[in-house]
């Protein structure tokens, strides 16, 4: 199904901005408002997660707007309602850019950006960490680690790969790989994105990125019990590895990879509302 990307961004009427990156590409920037009259200070800003866009993360922003929080949510390139071939990125070094220059974006607007990355996000978040930190006053990490369940995904076929090694040379730009895994959501909304070529899956599955030294900079790791994708110990281990003082683990009673139960995130909220103002 072809999605006239232009034309739905062009029809959305709720609060957003677009963000021309340093390649003349429209990024889509979802904007979800405080209802409280008071505004806190620092501003969240979530990378979502493979396949996803920013939409469906409103069940995250809304009760942190509830606490006075302004959040955004980041389209990535070929994803939502942002610019880009559908399921593709050209490069790693495109990849960073277009969020080290987001960032930057928000900046403009705010003094303090706390960012939250969900599954992929999680990745976006080592990448701008590592990249553009002076940005940033802080972190939320969700369902996310170095290693993935054994029998989280379908095995392929050498005959399947083969086929997208050909077709990756041919035309590297062609989306060859459908990603594809028990329990996903999004399968009826036209906005989700389950076709990828071969460098965008090359460049999620990056594994041996290191983090950089992070003080005392808050940082909240966070995984739902019932993860298809990531144990709850792989999570840890992650954890584990965060060079900073000022760190939380939290497992989500409940919770799987992309679904967290009402109030599963409520010691979430209360962390970034006592860290933040």
């Amino acid at each position: 199904m072809v999605v006239d990307v232009p034309k739905l961004r062009n029809e959305f009427k709720e609060p957003h901005h677009l963000i021309t990156t340093s390649d003349n590409q429209i990024l889509f920037l979802r904007k979800w408002e405080p209802i409280e009259d008071e505004r806190k200070e620092s501003v969240i800003l979530i990378f979502h997660g493979i396949t996803a866009y920013s939409g469906p993360y409103m069940l995250i922003a809304t009760p942190l707007t509830e606490i006075g929080f302004t959040v955004y949510g980041l389209d990535l390139r070929g994803h939502g309602l942002s610019d880009g071939n559908r399921g593709d990125y050209p490069s790693i070094e495109r990849f960073i850019k277009d969020l080290c220059e987001s960032i930057q974006f928000v900046k403009q607007y705010h003094d303090k950006v706390v960012i939250l990355g969900h599954s992929l996000g999680v990745l976006s978040a080592t990448f701008v960490m590592n990249n553009c930190l002076e940005n940033i006053d802080g972190a939320v990490l969700l369902s996310g680690a170095r290693i993935t369940r054994p029998t989280a995904y379908p095995s392929m076929s050498t005959l399947q790969k083969l086929k997208i090694l050909f077709s990756t040379i041919i035309n590297p730009k062609k989306p060859v790989i459908r990603y594809y895994r028990e329990g996903m959501v999004g399968l009826d909304d036209p906005l989700f994105t389950f076709n990828y070529t071969y460098r965008f899956m090359k460049i999620v599955q990056l594994r041996d990125f290191t983090f950089p030294e992070l003080s005392n900079m808050p940082i909240f790791v966070g995984v739902g019990d019932n993860d298809e994708l990531f144990s709850v110990e792989n999570c840890r281990a992650l954890f584990d590895e965060i060079p900073s003082t000022n760190k939380m683990f939290h497992v989500a009673i409940g919770g799987k990879h992309a679904e967290f139960p009402l109030g599963s995130l409520d010691p979430l909220n209360r962390w970034l509302d006592e860290q933040f103002d």
